[in-house]
């Protein structure tokens, strides 16, 4: 199949695990043959090398998000017509069997107007809250169509009664989000499926596709006979929740136990965090550490117990599952869609967001046996190769992008 895949970030100028599984899937899917074309932004992350190989074109223009300046409505119309034209550019030069889109997040979301009335099948995939949190929230479709002030509301009036609305749909759709149907997708969890329909978008024909990981990548951990070296890893902030595991720790009766903290934050919070070890008289046992992805892959497995904290709604995290593909045991609250991974006592314990008495209760547990280490890590390990592998999910993936061609054939 010729594939236009469309993201708002691309590696290696990316910020999260979103892009990193984009570009994992998309070389998956060249390597079996599919002509792929990505289409992306120009967001420059500082200090990353620049990779511009010839199947990834970066012109689309991101508004708002990641530093990049709020326009105004007028300015605004300029760079979505850029936009729409790298499309239309994309489309004309590649002639694309089928386009898949992965995350809008600060793209513009006209694009997906267009997309869906191109007669070209169209599949998304959605592994965050771009469209339940931020697609009403996009300025352009916004402007044209919500609620506004009665000084806006009266020129958007004048706009579309002098034909100047109807004048610029071509270029640059000012239609409702209320047209999208989303007619083939996916998400990585049932339950982002669910939080989507109900925040009122149709998408409860959804399949769902979880999130994988290059497993064989990871150093095994092969003996539980210790424990002594807790571990979380993640973004040192509020949803991540890391004060949940220091006071854990602060709780636990064993003083022998230490805690690593792989990951960065903004500096305030960093601060609090710092202050709230030092209060617990947690300095020496909790370590501040930071590690690119590459080494992480072989740090997981140099400790006894990953603890999971995380308590805003995650899509489905992937940190739980490195975890487990290292032969690591995992304690794991159930937020967002952990609750289609964890099972407690066969392949995790699962604790609660944001009760570090009840992860103080799970860590004395595990530390108690290493016989339960041992079971609880070697059935996430096998699970992991075998339902989350990254090989498996692009197997389902492209099932599913072929199938999408062929229901549009018929």
């Amino acid at each position: 199949m010729r594939i236009l895949v469309i993201s708002n970030l691309y590696p290696p100028h990316e910020i999260g695990g979103y892009e990193i599984r984009c570009r994992d899937v998309v070389e998956r899917l060249r390597a079996r043959g599919h002509e792929i074309r990505v289409l992306t932004s120009d967001h420059h992350v500082d200090g990353r090398a620049e990779e511009n190989p010839p199947h990834v074109s970066r012109r689309l223009r991101v508004h708002g998000m990641y530093g990049h300046p709020w326009l105004s409505i007028w300015k605004l119309r300029a760079l979505e017509q850029h936009n729409h034209r790298a499309l239309l550019d994309e489309i004309d030069s590649f002639k694309p069997e089928l386009i898949h889109v992965w995350n809008m997040g600060g793209i513009s979301k006209s694009l997906l107007l267009r997309l869906e009335a191109s007669g070209i099948p169209l599949v998304y995939d959605v592994s965050d809250h771009w469209i339940a949190r931020s697609l009403r929230a996009d300025v352009w479709l916004s402007w044209w169509n919500e609620p506004k002030s009665a000084p806006v509301t009266f020129l958007r009036q004048v706009l579309t009664a002098i034909g100047y609305r109807k004048n610029i749909t071509d270029e640059t759709p000012t239609g409702s989000w209320d047209f999208l149907r989303f007619p083939r997708i996916y998400f990585c969890s049932a339950f982002m499926r669910d939080h989507t329909v109900s925040r009122g978008w149709p998408v409860a024909h959804a399949q769902v596709i979880h999130c994988g990981i290059e497993t064989t990548a990871f150093a095994v951990k092969t003996e539980h006979a210790d424990f002594s070296r807790l571990l979380w890893v993640g973004r040192l902030a509020e949803d991540k929740d890391p004060l949940t595991a220091v006071r854990a720790l602060a709780a636990c009766e064993n003083p022998d136990l230490t805690l690593d903290l792989y990951g960065h934050g903004d500096a305030g919070y960093v601060a609090a965090l710092d202050a709230e070890i030092a209060r617990l008289g947690l300095v020496g046992r909790v370590t501040r550490k930071s590690a690119p992805a590459a080494e992480m892959k072989q740090l997981y497995s140099q400790h006894d117990a990953l603890l999971f904290t995380s308590n805003w709604g995650e899509p489905f995290a992937l940190t739980p599952l490195e975890a487990m593909a290292s032969g690591l045991p995992v304690i794991t609250s159930l937020d967002g869609g952990q609750a289609e991974l964890a099972r407690h006592g066969e392949n995790c314990l699962v604790a609660e967001a944001a009760n570090p008495a009840l992860y103080a209760t799970r860590i004395a547990e595990m530390a108690a046996s290493p016989e339960l280490r041992a079971s609880i890590a070697n059935t996430a390990l096998e699970e992991a190769r075998r339902h989350f592998d990254i090989e498996v999910i692009t197997t389902k993936i492209e099932d599913y992008l072929e199938a999408s061609t062929a229901d549009q054939r018929r």
